[in-house]
């Protein structure tokens, strides 16, 4: 078994999206990577992100607020893997055992699957698809991550049948075309 090389990033739901912004700027000395209304991604490191921020009290497209009173607080924990491979493993791993993701997706900067815990904390097993920080922040800056930030769909097991085949990473890395996947109900959103 490959555990994660580290703990990447937490994602926080909130309804002070200003205030919080402030304060993790002044307190880590955070630099903002990417913002929008709903969304905001900031580090203090070479990490694409340490933190991320998810506006709670913003519009939904119909004009009616979300109903997030109870979805506050840690949304979920990233955990980063060493590479493709162990991250497709313990996928492979998680599923002899019962344990499957409830959602799949490519980032853009990470292809990540989601997971809950029997208490229902959720968690990000990833793994960086950019060669280097430098990369992923200029992806981040880019108007192809403004355009989806969100990601689109994977499906692990074709990707895990491929990789067993001998296709290249860097090719398995690439986020495939599609549309932007849905944030699932489950990720509390």
């Amino acid at each position: 078994m490959a555990p994660p090389m580290k703990l990447s990033h937490v994602v926080y739901m909130t309804r002070r999206f200003d205030e919080m912004l402030t304060w993790y700027e002044a307190v880590f000395e955070t630099k903002v990577q990417y913002k929008n209304p709903a969304f905001a991604f900031l580090t203090y490191d070479d990490e694409h992100h340490r933190f991320a921020f998810a506006n709670m009290s913003v519009m939904s497209p119909d004009g009616v607020e979300t109903d997030a009173a109870n979805k506050l607080g840690v949304n979920h924990v990233g955990y980063t893997y060493a590479n493709l491979g162990q991250l497709l493993e313990t996928y492979d791993r998680l599923k002899q055992l019962g344990i499957t993701p409830y959602w799949r997706v490519h980032h853009g900067v990470t292809l990540s699957v989601y997971y809950r815990d029997p208490d229902g904390n959720r968690m990000e097993f990833q793994v960086d698809c950019c060669a280097n920080a430098a990369e992923a922040h200029a992806y981040m800056q880019s108007e192809v991550f403004a355009m989806n930030p969100i990601g689109v769909d994977i499906d692990p097991d074709a990707l895990l049948e491929k990789f067993k085949n001998g296709v290249p990473v860097e090719t398995l890395l690439l986020q495939p075309e599609g549309p932007a996947s849905a944030i699932p109900r489950e990720h509390g959103m």
